[in-house]
């Protein structure tokens, strides 16, 4: 017992330091969690210490792929340490061999990023590859990671246009113009008509003469839209309730176009004339072409549309001197010669937030997106989809976004200025036409109340003076007076 309970001692103590010393060179040891920095070299920790390690493929690109100094930074290298990270796996980056997407060659075999995952030259393809059918056919491809369609990319110099002669009337649409037209005529109309119904503004319709004519109440209505008073000035309620409700309508008509006018001079330029695809056909001053072999030179191909099959038989002819080889050669030429490129709009965005004389036309057509590209029936298919799914849902995809894209010229294209529509100024015009009719009840309720006190002292009826009143303001029935003047004195 004596000589046991010593040795039982030490072999206890010695399995307790070999479990601390286990401990302690797992904890020492970070790295065999941690995904390893994206770089063009090879990196073999995963297989050694269990994680798996993919052969990503990407394509230099800004700003989903760029290289600073001995590393990879970008859109795609940050979304590919997110999954990384949710997936638990290791990743060695290489830069694609061709620098193309991937398309059908002349003999039938990929090219690009497709053609090597088709190798088995890399397992996943991380890049802003469109995902389109032919694709689709020979890899699978996980939930798009951003959504994205076909724009026009063109510099703003060349295709501005001089200032119109009437570009003062910029502010408004033609149908907000034809409005404001007929809220003036409307307006001029009540106060005439106001001005005559009322017995407080016109007492004497017989004896005195009306100041309100149709000409003054023309020149009242343009006073106020100049914010300058003048003359006659209305005397009775009903006549100042029309007066009051147009003042209001000019005083926010003025300040929206001030505000509009400003917006419109601030922007420097009017809208521009090449907005749609059909625009860029039917001009003449503009080359315009896309990335050879891309999907959106097979989307232009492959379409039905009749403007479409036009832009692919002009790409095609001359192919030569429109198509280009990389999306930073498109960039450079749209800013050196006539020249409107064809491609992806978000890429688009991106190059006029990052050069201000460039401009995205507003058409986008053939919504489509951007997703990771495996070997078909992959076992990572599935668990990328899900992590982008997560990713999008817990905002990563939306800070990835803004922070390789935000810029002061993409928010100033954002900001776009555009002409004021009568939608905008609906409740404003709503308002207007209450006002007039309330006016113009007033006025009906003054000469109502005068009508009846001349039909008490007179002993007729209420609504005989009333009609007789209305005739007499409106010069109505002017042949009868003379009639009714003589028939009233013979009875005299």
């Amino acid at each position: 017992m004596d000589r046991g309970l010593p040795f039982a001692v030490c072999v206890v103590t010695a399995l307790l330091l070999l479990r601390e010393s286990s401990q302690a060179g797992e904890e020492g040891d970070p790295e065999t969690l941690a995904a390893p920095t994206s770089g063009l070299g090879v990196d073999s920790r995963g297989q050694a210490e269990g994680l798996p390690t993919l052969t990503v493929t990407t394509i230099l690109e800004d700003p989903y792929v760029m290289v600073r100094g001995a590393e990879l930074e970008g859109y795609c290298m940050d979304l590919l340490g997110a999954l990384a990270g949710m997936l638990r796996f290791q990743y060695r980056v290489k830069v694609v061999g061709d620098g193309q997407y991937g398309a059908v060659s002349a003999g039938g075999n990929w090219t690009g990023m497709i053609g090597e995952i088709l190798r088995k030259e890399a397992d996943i393809a991380v890049a802003p590859l469109t995902v389109t059918s032919a694709r689709e056919e020979v890899v699978s491809f996980t939930t798009p990671f951003l959504q994205t369609g076909i724009g026009i990319l063109l510099r703003k110099d060349t295709v501005s246009q001089e200032m119109s002669f009437f570009h003062f009337l910029s502010p408004f649409s033609k149908e907000t113009w034809t409005g404001l037209l007929f809220a003036y005529l409307l307006t001029c109309c009540c106060l005439f008509l106001v001005a005559r119904l009322s017995p407080c503004e016109w007492n004497e319709p017989k004896n005195e003469e009306n100041h309100f004519t149709f000409l003054n109440s023309l020149w009242f209505g343009a006073g106020a839209l100049a914010l300058q008073g003048v003359t006659p000035r209305p005397q009775a309620l009903s006549v100042r309730v029309v007066a009051v409700v147009w003042w209001l309508f000019t005083l926010a008509l003025l300040a929206a176009y001030i505000a509009n006018f400003t917006a419109l001079l601030s922007s420097g330029s009017e809208q521009l004339p090449i907005q749609t695809f059909e625009d860029l056909v039917k001009q003449r001053n503009l080359e315009f072409g896309t990335l050879e072999g891309s999907s959106t030179f097979f989307f232009f191909k492959n379409s039905k549309n009749p403007i479409h099959q036009m832009i692919y038989e002009y790409m095609e002819k001359r192919r030569e001197h429109v198509l280009v080889k990389t999306y930073q050669e498109a960039v450079q030429r749209v800013m050196d010669s006539n020249y409107a490129f064809i491609g992806e709009s978000i890429s688009q965005d991106l190059a006029a937030a990052r050069h201000c004389n460039l401009i995205r036309a507003p058409e986008v057509i053939g919504a489509r997106g951007f997703g990771i590209a495996t070997t078909q029936a992959s076992p990572w298919t599935k668990p990328l989809s899900v992590a982008v799914l997560k990713l999008r849902e817990l905002g990563d995809l939306d800070y990835l976004r803004n922070k390789w894209w935000e810029s002061s010229c993409l928010r100033q294209s954002r900001d776009r200025w555009s002409p004021l529509e009568p939608s905008a100024l609906g409740g404003l015009f709503l308002a207007l036409g209450v006002g007039l009719a309330l006016g113009v009840l007033a006025a009906l309720a003054e000469l109502s109340n005068s009508s009846r006190l001349t039909a008490g002292h007179a002993k007729k009826s209420c609504c005989s003076v009333f009609i007789e009143e209305i005739c007499t303001r409106l010069r109505i029935k002017e042949k009868a007076r003379p009639s009714q003047e003589t028939s009233g004195k013979t009875n005299a």
